[in-house]
């Protein structure tokens, strides 16, 4: 089974790039979160003609 390139490059790029930290990742208030639901499925989908 032929392959799609070398194994002796595979990894490189990924070794090559510099380590980036990730943000810290917070919820919404669930009022807010439940505030975006309902406005996904009745306002905005009502706009569409459903």
């Amino acid at each position: 089974m032929p392959s799609h390139g070398s194994v002796t490059k595979a990894g490189k790029v990924r070794q090559a790039t510099p380590k980036v930290e990730k943000l810290p990742h917070r919820n919404p208030v669930p009022r807010l979160k439940n505030k975006v639901k309902y406005l996904k499925r009745f306002v905005y989908s009502a706009e569409k003609g459903r």
